[in-house]
């Protein structure tokens, strides 16, 4: 490792500066990094601004079909960071973001009992296009640390939607109609974890949590790295 770093500088996940020898972010960022703390909404896991309410605005005008979901930062503090690691070629990110969700929201999710962790599946094409799945790296880091098998073939995306980020809640809830695509026997499975880059609507993992519902999963989870404020 010391050797790839000398050939290869890491850079910070969150200000994308060259590191230190045997450094993986800067000590500042770290510092001025929040995660979401309580309160919390109790469904999807977004802060809240009154420590007397129990959902945010959104869950309670809207009923999502998952179990419950806890993300690690709000999205605007991590946007410049999460774009970079999604369309910018820094897997290597993945490193540092696993860690960080096995450190801080690693006794939920072992607290869920889930059977497998599984990320949100990218279309053939963009996969080939992006070079890897962010989904998949930010599953597998954190599977690793937590010791959770990762499933990356149980769920297919059907079909190519549109990006998510250029539509209305209700046009994505349509993009993704049929999108996704049970692909294994799931009979040995009762709890899954979705893993994902974003939640902002819920739109994503509820169109997952449908396909798994059917196929017999009694409950799906969620975890993100970044949500979007409640």
């Amino acid at each position: 490792m010391l050797v790839l770093d000398l050939l290869f500088p890491r850079r910070c996940p969150l200000c994308d500066r060259v590191q230190p020898l045997g450094e993986i972010v800067c000590p500042q960022c770290a510092k001025a990094l929040k995660r979401v703390q309580s309160p919390f909404c109790r469904k999807c896991g977004k802060a809240l601004a009154d420590a007397r309410e129990e959902y945010c605005g959104d869950c309670s005008r809207q009923k999502h079909l998952y179990t419950a979901g806890r993300a690690l930062w709000e999205y605007p503090d991590v946007r410049r960071s999460v774009y970079r690691f999604k369309y910018g070629g820094r897997k290597e990110y993945g490193e540092f973001y696993g860690r960080e969700l096995a450190e801080h929201l690693g006794k939920t999710i072992l607290s869920w009992k889930p059977d497998v962790l599984v990320p949100v599946p990218l279309h053939g094409s963009r996969k080939r296009m992006r070079g890897y799945n962010q989904a998949e790296v930010l599953a597998r880091e954190t599977g690793k640390r937590l010791d959770i098998r990762v499933d990356t073939h149980l769920i297919t995306r059907a079909r190519k939607t549109m990006p998510q980020k250029m539509l209305s809640p209700a046009m994505r809830q349509n993009n993704l109609k049929r999108a996704f695509k049970i692909v294994k026997n799931v009979v040995e499975l009762n709890t899954i974890i979705i893993v994902d880059d974003i939640y902002t609507t819920g739109s994503t993992v509820d169109a997952m949590t449908a396909v798994l519902r059917e196929a017999g999963i009694k409950h799906v989870y969620f975890i993100t790295l970044a949500i979007g404020k409640g």
